[in-house]
């Protein structure tokens, strides 16, 4: 299986962008999809993640009430709306996919997108 992120691009503060993560094979109830993010010199830390199945979702502190993650089951995609963006919001960011509950770890992903850079002036 396969994942396809798409979307970065450069805003500036303030602005929105929607990232789009799109999985080649079907993606079964049991999966996880998160989406991570990696600044320059940083790790790679959680940004949101939804249980395919029952639509259950989980931000990282740092987005809730900016970001929402969804997912169109029929499309196999999955999608980050990220609104307020702020410069600290520039990373790489990637679309994952485990069957763990420890499902904010990214060691615990078993598939990953290639990233998509966004950029966010101040």
């Amino acid at each position: 299986v396969q994942l396809q992120a798409s979307g970065g691009g450069l805003v500036q503060a303030g602005g929105s962008l929607r990232l789009s993560c799109t999985s080649s094979g079907r993606v079964f109830s049991s999966s996880v999809m998160g989406w991570f993010r990696q600044a320059p010199g940083k790790e790679r830390e959680f940004v949101a993640a939804i249980r395919w199945g029952v639509g259950d979702t989980y931000y990282a502190d740092s987005v809730k009430g900016r970001f929402t993650i969804s997912r169109d089951k029929g499309e196999n995609t999955v999608y980050l709306q990220m609104n307020s963006l702020k410069s600290e919001d520039t990373a790489v960011y990637y679309c994952g996919k485990t069957s763990s509950s420890s499902f904010k770890m990214w060691g615990e992903y078993v598939s990953w997108g290639q990233g998509t850079q966004v950029t966010v002036s101040s």
